[in-house]
């Protein structure tokens, strides 16, 4: 009797819990698969009238493209250089404001500051501070220096990434806090009656307990690098210089036109290269954090 109650009671947790998961699944389902596979199929054919399959034709056109080239090579140089550095920085930081340093609350409002602000006010204030009449060339001309037009020079991807630590770097920080504050203490005491140093601490106990959050960071930072599209476009509108003309200015711009198969092909071949990094990056982390779970 008691055996047939225990099996009732475990099918109705899972009936319960499979009707709180069926409302999710209808949510991924309608919003994000159905809508993926018509974008794989749109990539497909030859236009939403004829309909005619036309293979990997419209990947090629893509890839023949000189504006999605230059688009794939600015993202791609953008992200290299801006996620690692949002990454290293904001654990820095975080490692920093860990010690008992003066000012520690006072830097943390400062890095965090950036996060109440509205995107188009960053965007006005670095108008101002890097127009081609404003402050910095100002301050520049002032010294005797020459004044550069820094959003159509080659110095405008700079900026960009600039921008985007300065935005990012305190969320990263605050992430990278909590993790560090939720390291076993007793670990740590026990290196130091060992006396292990600050680096091999750091390398050898933090690291290790910090490697998914680093992971999380990374993902963020690199999906938020995809987003400065909305700051580009305030500076520099649809068609800015070369070097900062993005992804999502090619993909904008496409949309306008109306080509959706381009627009549809390279979107496809976006969530690929999407998907690979992200794999690589899980796997990296399932490697270096296999020994902290066991």
């Amino acid at each position: 009797m008691k055996k047939r109650k225990s099996q009732c009671g475990r099918r109705g947790e899972k009936i319960f819990s499979t009707a709180c998961i069926v409302p999710s699944l209808i949510g991924v389902l309608v919003f994000f698969l159905i809508p993926f596979g018509i974008v794989v199929y749109y990539s497909l054919i030859n236009n939403p009238v004829m309909k005619d399959y036309v293979g990997l034709e419209n990947y090629s056109r893509l890839m023949d493209n000189t504006a999605f080239r230059r688009a794939a090579r600015n993202t791609a140089a953008f992200s290299l250089a801006a996620v690692p550095l949002a990454v290293i920085l904001s654990l820095g930081l975080a490692v920093l404001l860990e010690r008992k340093i003066p000012g520690r609350s006072l830097l943390r409002t400062f890095f965090l500051s950036p996060l109440m602000v509205p995107t188009a006010s960053v965007v006005l204030v670095w108008q101002v501070l890097f127009h081609n009449h404003g402050t910095i060339n100002q301050v520049a001309e002032a010294f005797g220096g020459e004044p550069v037009d820094w959003m159509r020079s080659s110095k405008g991807q700079v900026i960009i990434i600039m921008m985007f630590l300065w935005k990012n770097l305190g969320y990263n920080m605050i992430l990278f806090m909590a993790a560090l504050s939720s390291i076993p203490r007793d670990i740590i005491e026990v290196a130091d009656l060992e006396g292990a140093g600050g680096w091999y601490k750091f390398v050898h106990i933090k690291l290790r307990y910090l490697s998914p959050t680093i992971l999380f960071v990374f993902i963020l930072s690199l999906i938020n690098s995809f987003k400065i599209f909305r700051e580009v476009y305030l500076l520099t509108g649809n068609y800015p210089f070369d070097r900062m003309y993005m992804l999502q200015h090619f993909m904008n711009n496409t949309f306008n036109n109306l080509d959706y198969q381009k627009l549809s092909a390279a979107a496809v071949l976006f969530s690929i290269v999407m998907i690979v990094i992200i794999a690589i990056l899980l796997t990296i982390e399932s490697f270096f954090g296999k020994d902290v779970e066991s």
